[in-house]
């Protein structure tokens, strides 16, 4: 899940957390509350400070007194009330069970329900990581071309491995990027993926994908073209707001998003339209005034020629033009091949009622 980047600790302080009652030593858990959220778990995680909170629940840093390794624990509360939330609970944990990348968050484990009668929060435990991108990006953290390299270097690696199982990430964003003070990257909230076939391209997609500064033109324009391309567009447009520590396409809604899309790279032309099958999407498109590109050397006139030729391929406007991560690899990067299965969401194909969720996240 992406964590608020404001931490949690400059509304209410670490002592937020208090504890309550006593330990429940039947279900060898205790209890403490976290900004108004209760937390319930194994006694071996020993509270530390709140980190995060975002709409899917409230983050806290912890100890494991057993191994004595720092965990993050996610409480997501009434987890079942929502079964499109649910299933997207769902969706993540398997997911990150199924992935095993150093570039992508782990679960280190879940917590059991006391019972399923009595399942109603969902608690993620996961790698502990210090910051997300976006906070470095706005922050007065100088950063060197190495740092930019080593950080999309890492993205690409791991959006290598994703694709690689036929998944799509679709909102990949600065702060769904987590870092450690050494610069190791890992990606997180998988609440959105979904599968794609090497052969089927053409999916049908939700307006919930991707958060707007980060959209490809195909979602905003209506297309069910659905291609893994979407996640390389949402990485060029991380690319630039680490080259500029702005964002690329600050639009306040979908007509100003691609209005700004078109101010800077160009109008596309009606060859460059092909893939969109709205016809309201391409009227529009077609009434838009005919804007030349702006070079990328002027809008980022200290960076190096060969990064602003790679986010140049990155974010082109015809999906079935834009760079693959295999082509980026081709480039001389020489990332470790992929070995993962491909991820089935067949589960998903099933009657996911609330009984059912309760039992698969339980698994």
């Amino acid at each position: 899940m992406s964590s608020s980047t404001a931490s949690i600790e400059e509304a209410t302080g670490v002592a937020a957390a208090v504890a309550v009652g006593k330990d429940d030593a039947r279900l060898g858990t205790h209890s403490f509350v976290v900004s108004g959220t209760t937390f319930q778990v194994d006694t071996k995680y020993k509270f530390i400070k709140p980190i995060g909170h975002g709409a899917y629940g409230v983050v806290i840093s912890a100890q494991n007194t057993e191994t004595g390794d720092k965990v993050a624990i996610k409480k997501v509360s009434k987890a079942f009330e929502d079964l499109i939330d649910a299933k997207r609970i769902l969706r993540e944990i398997k997911l990150l069970q199924h992935f095993d990348h150093e570039n992508i968050i782990t679960i280190v484990d879940l917590l059991p329900p006391p019972s399923l009668a009595l399942f109603e929060d969902v608690y993620i435990i996961s790698d502990l990581m210090e910051t997300d991108l976006h906070r470095i990006i706005y922050s007065r953290q100088p950063l060197s071309d190495d740092h930019i390299q080593y950080f999309l270097y890492q993205i690409l690696r791991a959006l290598k491995y994703i694709h690689s199982s036929n998944v799509l990430h679709r909102d990949l964003k600065p702060s769904n990027l987590l870092l450690n003070s050494n610069c190791d990257l890992k990606v997180c909230d998988f609440g959105l993926a979904r599968g794609v076939e090497p052969d089927e391209d053409n999916m049908e997609l939700t307006e919930y994908v991707v958060t707007r500064w980060y959209r490809a033109p195909e979602i905003m324009l209506s297309t069910k073209e659905y291609t893994k391309a979407i996640d390389i567009w949402s990485t060029g447009c991380i690319f630039a707001e680490l080259l500029g520590r702005k964002p690329m396409f600050p639009g306040d809604d979908y007509i100003h998003q691609l209005q700004i899309i078109c101010d800077k790279l160009g109008t596309p032309t009606e060859d460059e339209l092909h893939f969109v099958t709205s016809e309201k999407a391409r009227r529009f498109m077609k009434s838009q005034p005919n804007k030349p590109k702006i070079p990328l050397d002027r809008l980022f006139p200290n960076v190096k020629p060969n990064a602003l030729d790679l986010l140049d391929k990155m974010l082109v406007f015809d999906p079935s033009k834009r760079i693959s991560v295999e082509e980026v690899d081709a480039r001389g990067t020489n990332w470790p091949k992929c070995s993962t299965k491909p991820f089935s969401f067949e589960f998903e194909k099933e009657n996911l009622t609330k009984r059912r969720l309760q039992e698969l996240i339980a698994e």
